[in-house]
Parts: C-alpha cells; structure tokens; sequence
C-alpha cells in the first residue's frame, strides 16, 4: 500500500516546496478547506472528508464523507483516523501547520499520536518538515539551515547527537526548558539523533 497524504486548509504559500515531497502513488485526502489546494499542488483528491465549514462541497465525483460540524474530531483528525481505518502505514501532512496556533498545535498532536501506533508520518509548511523522533535514530542530511528537536510529552531521557555544531550525549530536555533550538549539521556531515527515553519533535528548517 502506498502512502497516504492529508491535505488540510492552512496557508501555504510555498507550493513548489510542498509539491517536491509528493509521489505518484500517494493516496490523497483533503479535509474541507484543504480542496482549495488542489490546483497549487497539481493533484486530484481520491476522498474528501469535512463538515464544509470553511469550503463549500464542490460535490466531485470522488468518495466524500460529509461530517457533522458538532463532534470531537478536526476534520484532519476524522481524516487521519479513516486513512488508519484503510490499512496505511505512512503518512505526509501538508496544509496543517501555520494560521491558527490551536489547529497548528492539534496538528502536530497528530504526528505524536502516528508515532504512538508504529506509523511513519512528516509533516511539512513552507519552511520546514517535521516528525517524531522515539525508538529509531534519526538522520539529518546538509540540505538544511537548521534543525531542532522539541520536547511535547515531559522529559525526555538518553539524548544523543551526533556531527552537529552543538552535540548532545546522554542528554535531557524536559518541556519547559526547550534549549534544542537551532542546532546544524557539521559541513560534508550527517547529524543523528537518537533517544533512550520519551519522544522529541523533530524541526529541519530549510534555507
């Protein structure tokens, strides 16, 4: 099975950066407003999910589950769940991040929340990709001006970075003392992080 990309409906003004991340197999859902993305991602939805609060049903002739405007679920969320429901592992977020910081911080609940199942899921806006950092050793290649690694879920224990400017080992970042902001990768290296204990989110900030 391929992956699944959710498309929600904040701004995004990069559409190029975006656009660089998607495959031809990826099964695309867009939640509600994120249909007005379409153009600018150059895609064609294969389910629609929304309460059509923010964007009117433009009723195409593609699977759409209309929600109810009163309920627990985002429509993002409702569509995560759904995409879980089909059997995907993998996951790519786009148009969650930015606007609204409630929606924005709901948004990369998500990716904690894929983390926890076992799934694979990165999130990206026009500045930077995101994911989950826990059981496995990440990598981070040059390409990027930078990357930070922020605590969500209280402490996290057994910090290790590597061919960074600034090297972490056996390290703790608790929540309310985030100093893993802005580190870089060693020019002609590649940075790794990995963990004992708890989960970090992973910020690569593109130049």
């Amino acid at each position: 099975m391929g992956r699944c990309v959710i498309v929600g409906g904040a701004d995004i003004g990069r559409y190029d950066r975006v656009r660089a991340h998607l495959r031809e197999d990826d099964f695309y859902i867009c939640c509600d407003s994120g249909l007005r993305h379409r153009e600018g991602l150059g895609i064609a939805p294969d389910l629609i999910v929304g309460d059509f609060d923010s964007y009117d049903d433009p009723h195409l002739a593609v699977e759409t589950i209309v929600l109810p405007r009163e309920k627990d679920d985002t429509d993002t969320v409702f569509a995560v769940k759904e995409a879980l429901r089909r059997g995907f592992e993998d996951f790519l977020l786009v148009g969650v991040i930015g606007g609204r910081l409630d929606h924005t911080l709901g948004n990369v609940s998500i990716l904690l929340k894929l983390d926890s199942l076992g799934k694979t899921a990165v999130a990206v806006d026009d500045f930077s990709e995101m994911e989950v950092v826990s059981r496995r050793p990440v990598e981070i290649d040059g390409r990027y001006a930078f990357f930070s690694l922020l605590n969500l879920t209280g402490v996290a224990r057994g910090i290790t970075i590597r061919n960074a400017k600034y090297p972490l080992t056996g390290a703790e970042i608790s929540c309310d003392y985030q100093y893993g902001v802005s580190n870089e990768v060693l020019p002609g290296r590649t940075a790794e992080v990995s963990l004992k204990e708890g989960r970090l989110l992973l910020v690569k900030v593109l130049p």
